[in-house]
């Protein structure tokens, strides 16, 4: 990882726009279990509003960060200025990923386990859990969004799509899709954490050799996307 990259990627996700989205996102979810929590009483909601952030606010902020770091500078072109440096495309993906799990980690996985805490502060142990889930999905959804966004101008758009599609209606309909489903995924892992979190239904070991396939391949297709870019910025 060059650590250059990584502070100009960092700085990419907090300075444009996008990062003032990126911080409504975990303050709603926040917002929200504080509420529920005001109104009803202990324990009553988690699934519910933690399964919204899960489903919901955590792959959006794993998508606007992944864009952030790579789709504007494919963008606009200026993404031929930095491959025209002696720096290995991969390490260039793997540099604004690492930017981008952080922001991830920190604004989706994180509030979820805050978020859990408020709503049920007897049982720690499930909102660590719900954060552990979170780090795990968080970081495929990550890897995955950074690969669109070498792949196609339209990352925003397909990763939507994706989102309230894939993993939130069909996936909610479909029993079999939660062996591609990186929310599933997640909730084995937090499962394990403490059982007071749903199963994703597809095995432990499954599910942790699924998260780390898919991680690595998508970082690895970015780097690789990359060296098929010429320096006239053609895609």
């Amino acid at each position: 990882m060059n650590r250059t990259l990584f502070a100009l990627s960092a700085q990419a996700v907090v300075g444009r726009r996008r990062g003032v989205v990126l911080l409504l996102l975990p303050l709603a979810l926040v917002g929200l279990a504080v509420v529920v929590r005001l109104l009803t009483s202990d324990a009553v909601g988690v699934e519910a509003t933690v399964g919204l952030g899960y489903t919901l606010a955590l792959p959006l902020v794993a998508l606007l960060a992944a864009t952030a770091v790579l789709g504007p500078e494919v963008d606009d072109g200026s993404i031929v200025y930095l491959l025209a440096k002696p720096v290995s495309r991969h390490t260039i993906a793997r540099s604004k990923f690492a930017a981008a799990w952080l922001t991830t980690t920190a604004l989706g996985a994180l509030p979820l386990a805050v978020a859990a805490l408020v709503l049920d502060t007897a049982h720690p142990g499930r909102a660590l859990a719900l954060g552990a889930a979170g780090v795990v999905a968080g970081t495929v959804y990550t890897a995955l969004f950074l690969g669109l966004a070498a792949l196609t101008r339209y990352a925003v758009v397909v990763g939507l799509l994706y989102t309230l599609f894939w993993e939130g209606v069909i996936g909610s309909v479909l029993s079999g899709v939660k062996w591609l489903s990186v929310g599933a995924w997640g909730r084995e892992v937090g499962h394990a954490v403490d059982d007071l979190v749903d199963a994703g239904g597809t095995g432990l070991g499954y599910a942790v050799v699924a998260a780390v396939v898919v991680s690595v391949g998508s970082v690895w297709f970015a780097g690789d996307r990359l060296r098929s870019f010429t320096l006239r910025g053609d895609e």
